[in-house]
């Protein structure tokens, strides 16, 4: 049964660390801005913008019955699709699936933003934010640079080929693939991952050619739902909150619904969703983003926000 028991783990001197860490991050983004303009430091390339409809469930148990999700109801929302570095939809990648609801309400709060922002692979190889940031400071790296790094840490350059070899595993689409919070959030007293579960089991083999047009072609011929689910913690040896490497081993529970109605391209919408800001810290507080790497990705989209020189 879903426990209340979980705890998070502060590292000595975290957030000066996380502050250090952020600038890694601010050189990308300097680097595709002279090259490319404007824009966020990852998942830059904007797939597709849309309408959707979050439907709440009826019938959930009590402990599922947290913030957005406490009673049924229908709350409009925004999704942006996006590769993760690439511009290119046929290169490995990670893929991105954003949600904003937009004007929530909550048992403590009306008129909220939920944001969740969820991936295409379920578990991250890494024993923390420092990882990351070195995976991604290597991946920057000049070649003779990144020889001289990843034979200083080889560690690191383990963790860097295993994430690697997760990416280009085939991307189906963005209807027909899973898309995973990774780390967890809070449910009230709870704690849950998230998990968007593919719309349709109907695979287009020239999706990878043009992932825009699979996906705005499916809602030209009518709507999509994926089924929005969580995974509650339980213990922590089975389902640990901190370690985003290990795969949980609880059942998911169906919470809500997004449907995302029939629609073509539209070019006002796509300008709003990429000016937008897609945080998991723009969240009801319910739904707070659990975890050192959370906690990271904080001071990361706070700078990448400040860099992007677009309105909110």
């Amino acid at each position: 049964m879903p426990s209340t028991e979980w705890r998070e783990v502060f590292l000595p001197e975290e957030r000066t660390r996380h502050e250090q860490q952020v600038h890694v991050f601010s050189e990308l983004q300097r680097k595709r801005l002279k090259k490319q303009g404007h824009g966020r430091a990852l998942h830059r390339n904007q797939v597709a913008a849309l309408k959707a409809f979050l439907v709440v469930e009826e019938g959930l148990p009590d402990y599922a019955r947290q913030g957005i999700f406490a009673a049924p109801a229908v709350f409009e929302a925004h999704v942006r699709l996006s590769n993760g570095n690439f511009s290119s939809d046929r290169a490995p990648d990670i893929r991105g699936f954003a949600i904003k609801v937009l004007r929530a309400t909550t048992p403590s709060s009306a008129e909220v933003e939920q944001n969740f922002t969820l991936v295409s692979q379920e578990t991250l190889k890494v024993s923390g934010s420092a990882d990351v940031v070195g995976i991604v400071d290597l991946s920057m790296s000049a070649p003779v640079a990144a020889l001289r790094k990843a034979a200083t840490k080889p560690g690191l350059t383990r963790s860097a080929v295993t994430n690697v070899r997760d990416m280009v595993k085939p991307f189906s689409g963005f209807a027909t693939h899973d898309f995973f919070s990774i780390m967890p959030v809070t449910f009230g007293d709870y704690a849950a991952r998230l998990k968007l579960s593919a719309a349709s089991t109907t695979i287009n083999k020239d999706a990878r050619k043009d992932l825009a047009a699979d996906i705005y072609g499916r809602l030209a011929d009518g709507d999509l739902e994926f089924p929005l689910q969580a995974q509650f913690f339980e213990d922590e040896s089975r389902t640990p909150i901190e370690d985003s490497s290990v795969r949980w081993d609880a059942p998911w529970h169906t919470v809500a619904r997004l449907r995302l109605p029939r629609q073509g391209p539209d070019q006002a919408l796509a300008e709003t969703v990429e000016k937008s800001s897609f945080n998991p810290w723009i969240a009801a507080p319910e739904h707070r983003p659990l975890g050192e790497l959370m906690r990271a990705r904080r001071a990361a989209y706070e700078l990448s926000w400040r860099n992007r020189d677009v309105d909110r």
